[in-house]
């Protein structure tokens, strides 16, 4: 099942991208800043008691001016509410009801999807009791909090939690099927094109599975001598008033499909190059976990010299670092270039993220790594890793057990990274590293 998506939305100024720091950040559901967005974060991934669900932002799509109400906030407001699976409707207690406030919540109300109304800046006594007049906008579930102290967030995320559904054993089987390939990048770089082309030259369609409501395609392949399902996300473009809105679908629609592929083939016109929002297409498929390869389209049309195509991938690979085990293959969907090689591309990263390394051979290996090359000391004791296993976790994920496994620092774990990269091959796959005692 696609990933459970909550929009924060409400008018400027009400706090709305303190609230998504918060439910983030206080989780450490995000290991860093996506590098080269321009705008604060527009979304994340949170975890609460164990389940995760996507946190969209929609303050950093809004202009400053607060008379752009009528058009741009509205328009924001209906895609959350086409999107999401849950709304957090967030107004402030030191300004009160207002008008906005009140149209806001007219919206709302005629929504079928579940809102929960967060009376933010609630911070002490007096506050607490100007906040009571927020009951007469009649929603169900209202909450006090503070999204600076956090205080009261407890509660709306139990809320917010208790809204996803258990995953059951039933749906993990059904998940692991057949492998799920999502074709996902900025509009115009040529993901339908992509898709007519394969479509069209191998007609390995088996069954076309009806468009989810989303506007995502799920096409069935047989190709290869495997069986893969190739999830679009270009339907996005369809709707109406989406010109300004583009980037703003894209991102919400890019999320959730992710939520239920394999791999990811992120789909870079070559001549814009690797775009800050490529970056963070990249940075949130990496975070969740997610094969990727890159496919650097519309290659035709680049003049090209000796190095060029070499050149060109290492700009790209100084943009993604650390994480520069990645395939990238020049591709050009109008020719037909190259592009089955990419889907056997997407299949190797398939097979890498499924990959499991017996413990007797993980420990023969990187003990005599770790002998050649040892951590260095802390507070004079010599740190000693004595065993390692891999952990059994959807993405490849390695327990090193140490005596001091917090005096390790990460300067030591991207070693031990590279180093299970050269041994085993993990191409176009996160590796997770972790230190226990022993």
């Amino acid at each position: 099942m696609p990933g459970f998506t909550v929009a924060i939305v409400g008018r400027p100024n009400v706090g709305k991208s303190t609230l998504f720091n918060r439910l983030l950040e206080q989780r450490k559901a995000i290991v860093d800043d996506m590098s080269g967005v321009t705008r604060d974060r527009q979304y994340g991934t949170a975890d609460w008691n164990g389940k995760n669900f996507n946190v969209i932002d929609t303050g950093g799509f809004v202009a400053k001016s607060e008379d752009v109400f009528e058009r741009e906030i509205r328009k924001q407001v209906h895609i959350a509410l086409d999107e999401a699976d849950l709304l957090l409707f967030v107004c402030d207690t030191v300004t009160g009801i207002t008008d906005q406030d009140d149209e806001m919540a007219d919206i709302m109300r005629r929504s079928k999807k579940p809102v929960l109304l967060v009376v933010n800046k609630v911070d002490n006594a007096e506050r607490a009791l100007d906040a009571t007049e927020f009951y007469s906008l009649g929603f169900e579930k209202t909450f006090f909090l503070s999204s600076i102290s956090g205080s009261g967030t407890g509660e709306l995320l139990d809320e917010v939690t208790s809204h996803i559904p258990e995953e059951t054993e039933e749906d993990q089987e059904k998940g692991e099927e057949i492998p799920k390939f999502i074709i996902i990048g900025q509009p115009n770089a040529g993901k339908s094109t992509l898709l007519n082309a394969m479509i069209g030259e191998e007609r390995t369609i088996v069954s076309d599975i009806a468009g989810t409501t989303r506007d995502t395609i799920h096409t069935h392949y047989k190709q290869f001598g495997k069986e893969f399902m190739l999830i679009d996300t270009a339907g996005l473009r369809k709707k109406k008033n989406v010109h300004e809105d583009l980037e703003f679908y894209s991102v919400i629609r890019a999320i959730r499909a992710m939520d239920e592929a394999d791999v990811c083939l992120i789909v870079i016109d070559a001549a814009q190059g690797m775009t800050a929002q490529d970056v963070n297409i990249f940075s949130l498929a990496t975070r969740k976990g997610k094969g990727v390869v890159l496919l650097i389209n519309k290659w035709d049309l680049v003049e090209k010299e000796t190095n060029t195509a070499r050149d060109y991938e290492k700009a790209i690979k100084q943009k993604i670092a650390p994480f520069t085990d990645v395939p990238v293959i020049f591709i050009s969907a109008t020719e037909k270039q190259r592009i089955f090689q990419g889907m056997e591309k997407a299949l190797e990263v398939y097979d890498n993220r499924q990959r499991r390394v017996a413990t007797s051979k993980l420990n023969e290996i990187m003990l005599k790594e770790i002998e050649r090359f040892q951590p260095p000391m802390t507070r004079g004791h010599a740190v000693k890793i004595k065993f390692v296993q891999q952990i059994p976790t959807v993405v490849p994920s390695f327990a090193f057990f140490a005596n001091y496994p917090d005096a390790i620092k990460d300067s030591y774990k991207n070693f031990l990274e590279n180093k299970i990269r050269s041994h085993f091959n993990f191409s176009g796959v996160p590796v997770r590293i972790f230190f226990r005692k022993k």
